[in-house]
């Protein structure tokens, strides 16, 4: 019972560890994760500026601080979000197999 792994067999081995590498990457890219943070955060304080007493803005000075609030947070998560989808993050640089130890053979 041989547990030898033959060159080819690591190099697929490792070219699969790669690309889940930079799946992961991609899918836990910081801008997917503020983006989305702030256009939730965003929606919920524009609902409670939309929902605010004539007391509440009146501590305000007159200014419904949570919808003016929540428009800025949801703007700029949109905009990490459209920075994303412009620019995404660019797949690793493909392996290159070593061919200086097979031609030594």
């Amino acid at each position: 019972m041989s547990d030898h792994y033959s060159e080819a067999d690591l190099q697929k081995e490792i070219t699969e560890l790669e690309t889940k590498s930079a799946t992961a990457a991609r899918l836990f890219d910081i801008r997917r994760i503020i983006g989305g943070l702030f256009v939730v955060y965003g929606v919920i304080v524009m609902i409670a500026g939309f929902t605010a007493s004539d007391a509440d803005i009146e501590k305000a000075e007159g200014v419904n601080i949570n919808l003016w609030t929540g428009l800025g947070m949801l703007i700029l998560g949109l905009l990490f979000l459209l920075w994303l989808w412009l620019r995404p993050t660019p797949p690793p640089p493909a392996a290159v197999p070593d061919d200086e130890d097979t031609s030594s053979s």
